[in-house]
């Protein structure tokens, strides 16, 4: 496995970003990791690697280098919790618009990267970004993943669920059964327009799991919802990244 931690040049700074691919065999399609509020962090890294050890090269960026190179949230006390909040609610869709580009920018010029073929996975904060990127830049997305996405239907005009006319790969939503973030009628209304769209999507829910269920170390981890979404990415990237 071949590792890099690097600044990636945008119009607002530099993003610090983690870059993960095999040693061999390359060049390697595209994973996008756009990362969940708590921050960038070593578990995040650790499920980086977990794509890569599968043919990918992974690009994780730190979503908050504009306010910070190095936050992530060391505990959930009500602080600590006002800090990451406000860190979230620094991005939305012009933010996520000037760093998409700017990745797709560093893998097109990346030897290592198939930049023919990209996918994107966005957890809980991220759910929306993936929506935004694959709107922004459809014909750079061969399919994107929001795992428990937060937030995926607001009353503005760029609301995620507003996206799907615009979206021309496949998506793929893992919706935890307990999360107020994302509450079933929200569900049922971005899956309404994406039945519109006549986008091919599909959507998941895991019962008894709650918001963050795939994070091993989050108390809510829940070990088998865990391995069934990494089953599930595993199948998306693999059909829409490694088909010819």
């Amino acid at each position: 496995m071949i590792e890099h931690h690097i600044d990636i040049k945008t119009p607002d700074g530099l993003m610090n970003t983690f870059v993960v691919h095999p040693e061999e065999n390359g060049p390697f399609p595209v994973i996008f990791f756009y990362m969940d509020a708590p921050g960038k962090r070593e578990e995040l890294h650790d499920m980086a690697r977990r794509f890569a050890t599968v043919g990918y090269l992974v690009v994780l960026p730190n979503l908050y280098y504009r306010r910070s190179r190095d936050y992530y949230l060391k505990e959930r006390t009500p602080q600590e919790l006002e800090v990451m909040f406000a860190h979230m609610h620094s991005l939305n869709a012009n933010t996520s618009r000037t760093d998409t580009q700017a990745l797709l920018a560093y893998v097109d010029q990346n030897a290592h990267a198939d930049s023919q073929k990209i996918g994107a996975v966005g957890y809980c904060m991220s759910g929306p970004i993936v929506m935004w990127a694959a709107a922004d830049f459809p014909d750079r997305f061969q399919s994107i993943a929001s795992i428990h996405g937060a937030n995926m239907v607001t009353d503005a005009a760029d609301s995620p669920h507003r996206m799907p006319p615009k979206i021309r790969c496949e998506s793929y939503f893992a919706c935890a059964e307990i999360d107020k973030w994302a509450p079933p009628e929200d569900i049922r209304q971005l899956e309404q327009a994406l039945i519109d769209a006549k986008n091919k999507y599909r959507v998941e829910w895991f019962p008894k799991a709650e918001h963050g269920f795939v994070f091993p170390q989050r108390a809510v981890f829940e070990k088998h919802a865990a391995e069934r979404h990494w089953e599930r990415l595993f199948d998306l990237f693999g059909r829409t990244l490694k088909t010819p």
